[in-house]
């Protein structure tokens, strides 16, 4: 310890310069000296921001000159530029929105209001949501039981188990329709065909829902109106 004495009190009171730390390795090999405290990082690997800098640290090195070479093994007509290539379907989708949300206002406008407060002296027939309204309309067409429990958890079991049914019966179908293999999802006509179908009914039940109770269809049991 130094032999000046160093007062703590009053305004003038004189503060002790860092220190360095001398390490030595216990093998004998030498040893290094510590950076004082003031000169050290204040962001440790305990840190809450030391992921932040090792970002920031690690962004020029992917990014910039030492990062091309991520990109390098990839031929050039295999990459594709983000415009306009990855950006022009987001506008088409955006248009199709806007234009259905038009069509939707000026055809079914009545549909999409809010509906009055609920007044309990009122007589009213509850309905869902237009979302759920082609679900209204379909338990119209058959018995409660089945048309609300029995059909839709067909439905949606088969569209848990579609991956399965697909991957066992797909090849046998294929091997008896003489196909060299059954198609994936996205280009098998069959699967394709159901799907679609099933779309286009559910947008029927849903349009003849909206149409109104004034609007009625023959039907097995008798006309059905909508909701």
């Amino acid at each position: 310890m130094s032999d000046k004495k160093i007062e703590n009190d009053g305004p003038g009171a004189a503060v002790a310069a860092p220190k360095e730390v001398q390490i030595v390795e216990l093998d004998g090999h030498g040893g290094h000296t510590l950076e004082p405290e003031w000169k050290r990082l204040p962001i440790g690997p305990d840190h809450i921001l030391y992921p932040v800098l090792v970002g920031l640290a690690l962004f020029p090195i992917l990014m910039g000159d030492a990062g091309h070479h991520l990109a390098d093994d990839m031929p050039d007509e295999d990459t594709h530029p983000f415009f306009p290539d990855h950006f022009w379907p987001y506008p088409i989708i955006a248009v199709v929105m806007l234009i259905a949300v038009g069509v939707l206002s000026a055809f079914v406008q009545k549909n999409l209001q809010l509906e009055p407060a609920a007044d309990p002296r009122a007589v009213t027939i509850p309905r869902p949501d237009w979302y759920f309204l082609f679900l209204f309309q379909f338990l119209k067409l058959g018995p409660e039981l089945i048309m609300s429990q029995v059909i839709p958890g067909i439905v949606v079991g088969a569209l848990i188990l579609f991956p399965f049914i697909d991957g066992i019966a797909g090849p046998r179908m294929a091997r008896r329709l003489g196909w060299k293999r059954w198609p994936v999802p996205g280009r098998n006509i069959i699967t394709g065909t159901v799907f679609v179908l099933g779309l286009l009914y559910v947008a029927f039940l849903e349009f003849w829902a909206l149409a109104g109770p004034n609007f009625c269809l023959p039907y097995f049991t008798g006309p059905v109106c909508g909701a």
